[in-house]
C-alpha cells in the first residue's frame, strides 16, 4: 500500500525487453535500505524489485509484465532511458497517512486535455475512461501518475486537479503537457461505494 506521497523522482537509466520489460532505475533511495522483493510505485504502478546496485549511482531493476504494460501508460509512452518517474516506497505501519490508500494497481489510463495557469498554480483538466468516470468526484480523491491529488470539478469523464507549485517542484508534474497519457487510480472508497450501489439495484 502507498499514500500517494512522492518521496522521489527516480530517472530510467535503461530498459530492455526480455520475457518482460526490464527497467533499470536511478533513485536518491538509499538502496542499502531497500531489499529484493521489495514494492515500488513507480508512476503509481506497484513494481518489484528484482535487483539493486550503487555504481555509478544508486539503482534498481524492476520487471514489467506484458499485462501491465498494457493496462498502464506505459504502454503508451514507452519507458526509455532519461524518462523522469515519481517513485514512492511502500507504506510501514505507523507512517504518516498524508494522501489516501493508493493501492498502485492502475484501473486505466486518463489523458492530459488541458494546461493552464492560475495564480502561481496549474489548472490540469483530463479525460478519464468512460468506465471509470463514474467513480471520480468532486471533492474527493485520485492518484494520477502515482500523485494523490484532489479532484475540482468533474464534467462527464473530464475532470481537474489543481497543482501547486511544491507539488510540481517534487514531482513530474512539473513536466506536463497536453496529450499525456497519465496512469489513474480511482479511490478504493469510491469503487467499494459503487460496488453496493450496484448491488442493492440487484447488478
Amino acid at each position: 500500500m502507498f499514500t500517494g506521497i512522492i518521496t522521489d523522482i527516480g530517472r530510467v537509466l535503461s530498459v530492455e525487453q526480455r520475457g518482460d520489460l526490464r527497467a533499470r532505475i536511478a533513485t536518491g533511495y538509499d538502496v542499502e535500505g531497500i531489499e529484493i522483493g521489495a514494492s515500488i510505485a513507480c508512476d503509481g504502478v506497484c513494481l518489484t524489485v528484482v535487483a539493486l546496485g550503487r555504481m555509478p549511482e544508486n539503482w534498481f531493476d524492476v520487471d514489467i509484465s506484458a499485462e501491465t504494460v498494457d493496462k498502464t501508460a506505459i504502454g503508451r509512452n514507452l519507458w526509455s532511458a532519461g524518462k523522469r518517474l515519481n517513485l514512492e516506497r511502500a507504506l510501514k505501519v505507523g507512517d504518516e497517512l498524508g494522501g489516501h490508500i493508493v493501492s498502485g494497481h492502475v484501473d486505466g489510463v486518463a489523458e492530459v486535455i488541458g494546461v493552464a495557469t492560475e495564480g502561481d498554480s496549474t489548472r490540469v483538466r483530463f479525460r478519464a475512461p468512460e468506465a471509470l468516470a463514474r467513480f471520480i468526484a468532486p471533492k474527493g480523491s485520485v492518484a494520477l501518475n502515482g500523485t494523490s491529488l484532489t479532484v475540482n470539478e468533474v464534467e462527464g469523464a473530464v475532470f481537474g486537479v489543481n497543482l501547486i507549485p511544491h507539488t510540481q517542484q517534487v514531482t513530474t508534474w512539473g513536466d506536463v503537457a497536453i496529450g499525456d497519457p497519465v496512469n489513474l487510480e480511482i479511490d478504493t472508497l469510491a469503487r467499494y461505494v459503487a460496488r453496493m450501489q450496484d448491488w442493492d439495484k440487484g447488478l
